[in-house]
């Protein structure tokens, strides 16, 4: 018995944590954001066209701040990865609705900048979960 519970607990700690937004409502939501990102999987295939001004969001769960292969951040960002900022839904759904004032927060610096200027003032939580659910995660 304590084999199978022990194996149950394994299992459910495996699985990422399942998004809270409602990932329908993300797909239009994200309409906002495709101005600048795609999501494209790591084969190449364009699940959701969009700009390459922004870095590819297919995989942005659990993955570390500024570290899309190929893409040139900016500095702020960049410094927060190497300080441990990993997006999961909290982090995302508050850089979104303001993400100079996420990096100078995370950042402890009143000098923080963010290249992305957009403001998602509202259903953030949404559009993650539509990334999580188009990211096969």
């Amino acid at each position: 018995m304590k084999r199978i519970l022990a194996t149950v607990i394994v299992c459910l700690l495996s699985f990422p944590a399942l998004a809270e937004g409602d990932a329908e409502a993300g797909k239009k939501g994200f309409n906002k954001c495709k101005s600048c990102h795609m999501i494209a999987d790591p084969a190449g295939e364009v699940i959701v066209k969009g700009g390459k001004t922004g870095p590819n969001l297919y995989g942005v769960a659990g993955r570390t701040a500024g570290t899309v292969e190929g893409y040139k951040y900016g500095d702020s960002i960049v410094e927060a990865g190497e300080n441990g900022l990993v997006w999961d839904e909290e982090t995302f759904v508050a850089y979104a609705e303001d993400p100079k004032a996420f990096l100078k927060d995370y950042l402890g610096e009143t000098a923080a900048k963010s290249k992305m200027t957009f403001k998602l003032k509202k259903g953030a939580e949404d559009v993650y979960a539509y990334i999580v659910s188009v990211s096969g995660e």
